[in-house]
């Protein structure tokens, strides 16, 4: 059974950090020998913290973490309100259609309810 590991990179609203993160994401999982999950997970951090930037003011954070047979990939941001699963053509977004597609599983919760937590969503890829 593969190893459990997690890694948060924490970023400022700046749509330039979705690039970092990406490049982040790929050193990880080569350092993990998960050379088959690169493409896929780029893609779909892509999506997610693109939309953690794009719609929201706040700083935003990726989380990914391999869990025995479980990768799942994260983002957090301040707005507590539920993500957009519809495109939203004023910004050319794909809302969540290519994370639905691609993802194995995928939801979102509020962090927090209540409070100043805002949500994360999430996604799984399978091995």
């Amino acid at each position: 059974m593969p190893k459990s590991w997690e890694y948060t990179l924490y970023v400022p609203n700046d749509p330039r950090a979705v690039r970092i993160c990406r490049r982040t994401l790929r050193d990880i999982l080569a350092a993990h020998h998960l050379p088959a999950l690169i493409e896929p997970a780029q893609l779909l951090a892509s999506e997610l913290l693109g939309n953690a930037i794009r719609h929201t003011e706040g700083p935003a954070a990726l989380k990914v973490r391999q869990s025995g047979p479980s990768f799942r990939l994260g983002a957090w941001d301040t707005d507590p309100k539920p993500p957009a699963t519809t495109p939203d053509p004023s910004t050319s977004g794909h809302g969540l259609r290519i994370v639905d597609a691609y993802a194995d599983d995928w939801g979102w919760f509020q962090v927090n309810p209540g409070g100043n937590g805002g949500k994360y969503v999430w996604c799984e890829l399978g091995q």
